[in-house]
């Protein structure tokens, strides 16, 4: 019974000091699997490659709004797509 409170006590003192409980694992450095993931999706929407610049992305935005667009028989939606993929490349680009 004293090992079941020494373990339990134990457990409680890891939590404050590293702020997560002993069974959950470290997070990984670097992107996480979701995040590159979506990344890839919004250069597979927007067509754009891995190496792309602020100005292609930015081209290319306008090439797939161009055919996805409501008024030319595209709907909303994949206008939101694209804007999202542009918005998520654009950000990873950070100030250039």
């Amino acid at each position: 019974m004293k090992l079941l409170w020494l373990i339990a006590l134990g457990c409680i003192a890891w939590r404050l000091i590293k702020g997560r409980w002993p069974w959950q694992g470290k997070s990984l450095p670097g992107p996480s699997f979701a995040d590159v993931h979506a990344s890839a999706q919004a250069r597979a929407l927007l067509g754009v490659g891995e190496g792309a610049d602020r100005r292609e992305i930015l081209d290319a935005h306008r090439r797939v709004i161009a055919e996805v667009h409501p008024d030319r028989g595209g709907t909303s939606e994949k206008v939101h797509e694209a804007n999202a993929a542009r918005d998520l490349l654009l950000g990873k680009l950070g100030g250039q």
